[in-house]
């Protein structure tokens, strides 16, 4: 708890000192009361820096804690709500050109005059409320307690699965055999959870010889239409993580499938025994544990930096160490995690001889995750402890989850002045990703990293961090009559609706909760959101993706000052965008699908906050923010897909000095053709991605612009592109450059030898082009890695 509102006063002491120097906090009148909150939130952060050695064990303490959070919440509704008024004048009053306008301005609930009396009353009522929580007297204490905050950061290298080839080869050998009786098979595969089931399956899945023995492979994609796709075909469907032991539901399974061909196979991963004697046709494969030596070998692997000497002292703690993940792979790795190019044997010590390992559940796994869970930076903690709010095997989306978390603030300001807040919550799940604590990641198509919140590690967060005074709510249920106990509430800052809900539900929650920081209604059936949804002052991620009905959104939604995140993802029957769009001044991330023809109509100077942006399945769209010239200063990341009317960029592309990404993919009318007249411009682009653009016949001069920056072009399947530029080469940052499915490209140009930065170059179902790789290869042997239709080429190989 005082980490917690630790946590919360520095935010505010920095929330505090911007706020005193905004010149509107003086015009108002409350600069001198906001100084003084400061001071008092100086005494207030150094209580709770005695605090924290004394917290455990002493209830009085922790009422007051409890109470100091309270207040401390309070008070950063307070600051939100003053810094929204600071971007409502700065970039909305702005635009009240007229004298009416303005003279109306005067007298609305936003008179300046009205103001100053509002927002000093409520400072002066929270230094009260601090007084009174200030009455209990902390004193310090010489009680001391083991600080691993000095530990390192660690990355651990990539996957490498050690000790399970003989299980592989017993499982192919299962799914190979032929079963003259019986159309489907199903397979089990059971073990408790960490054991490594899911990571066998995959390598069992993506073996060469299944794949080829199969027709068809489907990693639990069950849809409505699946018949049609295995009718008169051998499959093989990896159903994972299985809990399901009710007998009608797989016979009806079964009797969807059984239109396949004979040799069909399921493997079904599981940690309930019960699971797979309700479902196998053959025998359970009753997965065990790693033997000593593969256990101590992956310990290894995840321990120590690669060529690092391994300390015959930490080896023989180490070995302890690993008996007690009694060879479970996820704890192994998570442990040997913690321990990652650490030389100091009292740490080594520590893990082996904590308490922790007394918690006999789930083997050595739970143990092994609290410890990494307990070593973990507060901030971590607290960013990982938000993932719980979703349900288990909620596919996350790096970009989304950081914008989730820059919603309630508690991403650590940067350090490095290069750095934004996005780059350091990138850095929270790398960290995240590297401990175990979520796994199946991918990198997505538009270079967005998926993956889940590992379900074991559910029993390590502290859920009740989040659920203090019911400040977050997901609806899982559609049933339920909520609403009673709704009332009782006043403080939610968060709302996500797992399932359809009713509008009368929405009401409710949008009239009731003023500090909503995120509101999730995915896949809901709204046609038209309440008008009142601009009321929250406090909203900063808005997310309405997959609402198949909503038709419009209300031009309310322009006056959330405050919104850093608007998800409009799959709302194919979203008419258009709000005509005030440029008022949501803050926004940094939009995903948008819409049925309109162009984005927004003539504006200047508008989202200049937004750094990533994402067009997605607009079918109309024939051009972007046409006549926007000045706007998008900030947008560092631009990606277009499945919009296959679009004719136009409509971007002047001298403007979009910030963009270091850009995706462009299956916009059939697209020829980037246009701005051919900027050929001497500074752009700051690193990654360029271009795919099906079949109108696509050479790459636009105005790239030339990036000389400099660019590191990756790719380019696929852009059946009419004839020739790459003859100024290629002067791209002298370019490290990778991959060409797929290209078929009328027949050459690279003259000067690839310039490339001196390249360090991947790969060509992929270009005939013509491959077929000279022989007299390409001299000009660009120092390119470390060649590779053509998935071979690499070494200067042997094509003597």
């Amino acid at each position: 708890m005082t980490e917690i509102a630790n946590v919360i006063a520095g935010k505010i002491l920095e929330q505090l000192r911007s706020l005193i120097n905004q010149e509107l906090s003086s015009a108002w009148g409350v600069q001198s009361d906001l100084k003084k909150l400061e001071s008092t939130m100086l005494a207030i952060k150094a209580v709770l820096f005695d605090a924290e050695e004394k917290e455990a064990g002493n209830h009085r303490l922790s009422l007051w804690l409890g109470q100091l959070k309270g207040v401390l919440n309070d008070t950063e509704n307070v600051l939100d709500e003053f810094q929204y008024r600071v971007l409502q004048k700065e970039e909305v009053v702005k635009r009240c050109r007229s004298t009416c306008k303005k003279v109306r301005y005067f007298f609305s609930v936003s008179n300046p005059f009205v103001l100053r009396f509002e927002m000093a009353h409520k400072i002066k009522a929270l230094k009260a409320e601090f007084n009174l929580a200030a009455q209990l007297e902390v004193r310090n204490t010489t009680m001391h307690k083991r600080d691993m905050s000095h530990m390192s950061h660690f990355f651990v290298p990539p996957q490498i699965v050690i000790g399970r080839d003989d299980d592989k080869k017993q499982i192919i050998n299962i799914l190979t055999q032929q079963d003259a009786d019986r159309n489907v098979s199903v397979i089990p595969i059971v073990g408790i959870g960490g054991l490594g089931k899911t990571t066998l399956a995959k390598l069992v899945y993506h073996d060469e010889g299944v794949v080829s023995h199969f027709q068809l492979r489907m990693w639990a994609c069950l849809q409505i239409h699946l018949r049609e796709h295995i009718k008169d075909k051998k499959f093989l469907l990896v159903l994972d993580d299985v809990w399901n032991e009710d007998d009608n539901k797989w016979i009806e399974l079964i009797g969807l499938l059984l239109g396949s061909c004979i040799g069909s196979k399921i493997i079904v991963t599981t940690r309930n025994s019960s699971v797979a004697t309700t479902t196998g046709t053959a025998p359970t494969y009753n997965l065990k544990g790693l033997p000593p030596k593969d256990s101590l070998s992956l310990f290894l692997k995840f321990a120590f930096k690669e060529g690092q000497d391994h300390y015959p002292n930490l080896l023989e703690i180490g070995k302890e160490i690993v008996r007690k993940c009694k060879g479970i792979p996820l704890a192994i790795k998570t442990i040997a995690g913690i321990l990652y190019s650490k030389v100091d044997e009292d740490e080594w010590k520590f893990v082996r001889d904590n308490e922790i390992w007394n918690l006999e559940q789930d083997g050595g796994i739970l143990p092994a995750l609290r410890l990494s869970y307990n070593q973990l930076p507060f901030h971590l903690k607290q960013c990982f402890a938000y993932c719980s709010l979703f349900p288990k095997n909620y596919v996350f989306y790096s970009i989304k989850l950081i914008q989730f978390w820059m919603a309630y603030g508690i991403l650590q300001s940067p350090v490095n002045t290069n750095q934004d807040l996005e780059d350091v919550g990138a850095l929270y799940i790398k960290e995240l990703l590297s401990r175990s604590f979520f796994q199946d990641d991918n990198v997505h198509k538009f270079e967005c990293i998926t993956f889940k919140m590992h379900d074991l590690c559910s029993a390590v967060t502290k859920k009740s961090t989040l659920a203090a005074k019911f400040c977050h709510l997901t609806f899982l249920d559609n049933d339920q009559e909520v609403t009673t106990q709704l009332e009782k509430l006043s403080k939610v800052r968060t709302i996500i609706f797992q399932t359809t809900q009713p509008m009368s539900l929405l009401e409710v929650c949008i009239s009731k909760f003023k500090y909503l920081r995120v509101l999730d209604l995915r896949e809901s059936s709204f046609e038209v959101l309440p008008s009142f949804v601009g009321t929250l002052k406090h909203l900063r991620y808005l997310d309405l993706s997959d609402n198949r009905k909503s038709k419009q959104l209300p031009n309310s939604i322009c006056k959330l000052h405050s919104l850093q995140t608007l998800l409009l993802e799959n709302c194919i029957n979203l008419e258009r965008l709000p005509k005030g769009i440029r008022d949501i001044i803050n926004l940094k991330l939009m995903i948008v699908t819409t049925k309109h023809t162009c984005l927004s109509e003539k504006a200047s100077n508008c989202l200049n906050s937004l750094q990533f942006l994402i067009i997605y399945e607009c079918l109309s769209l024939k051009c972007l923010f046409e006549g926007m010239d000045g706007c998008l200063a900030n947008l560092r990341k631009l990606i277009v897909a499945f919009c296959p009317s679009l004719t136009s960029l409509s971007l002047s592309i001298k403007h979009l000095t910030a963009l270091e990404t850009l995706i462009i993919w299956d916009c059939e009318e697209l020829s980037l053709m246009e701005g051919e007249e900027n050929q001497d411009l500074e752009l700051s682009l690193k990654k360029i991605m271009i795919g099906k653009l079949p109108k696509l016949g050479a790459l636009p001069q105005w790239l030339q612009g990036s000389a400099i920056t660019l590191q990756m072009l790719a380019i696929g399947y852009c059946k009419n592109l004839t020739a790459l530029p003859e100024w290629l080469p002067r791209l002298k940052s370019l490290q990778t450059i991959g060409i797929a499915s290209c078929p009328k490209l027949l050459s690279l140009p003259e000067g690839m030898q310039t490339l001196t930065s390249l360090r991947e170059l790969g060509i992929v179902h270009c005939p013509d082009l491959s077929r000279k790789c022989k007299e390409y290869f001299p000009k660009i042997d120092h390119v470390p890695e060649f590779e053509i239709n998935g071979f690499k080429l070494t200067i042997e190989k094509m003597s």
